[in-house]
């Protein structure tokens, strides 16, 4: 079950899933590149792995396979297993964008729903901030390529973890 909400400028994304909170958290963080997909990529070359520092003042990152590394994120807030936050550090471009005060921010949280069953709540929020253009990135982050193709495969990852 997934249900997908845009204000003018935020998108809101959600999922229930079939994991305890605290399952769906260590899933959703430790597993993430298992759900970025690699051809959301502003390397240059192939990625190699996506790396999500798990802690408030670390980053989100890809590392090439030739060792090159483009941060695009930074972690805002990490509250395990309630939510985290970060920054997103791409103009409407798709270049990494250098100041802060320029960057949207996405805000997951994970709520309990019985013992078995976790709503993951995605918001990604104040892209405004972005200046000229930020509705075309707001609209692709909303698109099937954007934040819905990671709730699905998260959702699927998740599919996979409650059979494993």
């Amino acid at each position: 079950m997934s249900s997908s909400i845009s204000t003018d400028t935020a998108v809101r994304q959600e999922v229930v899933v079939d994991l305890s909170r605290d399952r769906a958290f260590a899933l959703f963080t430790e597993q993430f590149d298992k759900i970025k997909p690699r051809e959301h990529n502003l390397l240059g070359v192939p990625i190699a792995e996506t790396v999500f520092e798990l802690q408030a003042g670390g980053a989100v990152y890809d590392r090439g396979e030739d060792g090159s590394t483009c941060r695009w994120a930074r972690v805002l807030v990490f509250e395990p297993p309630a939510r985290f936050v970060i920054s997103w550090d791409i103009t409407p471009r798709w270049e990494i964008e250098t100041d802060p005060a320029r960057c949207s921010e996405v805000e997951v949280s994970f709520v309990g729903e019985g013992e078995s069953q976790t709503r993951v709540v995605l918001e990604h929020r104040h892209l405004d901030r972005h200046g000229d253009g930020w509705t075309s990135e707001r609209d692709g982050v909303a698109g099937p390529a954007g934040w819905p193709l990671y709730l699905r495969r998260f959702t699927e990852l998740a599919g996979a973890g409650a059979r494993g």
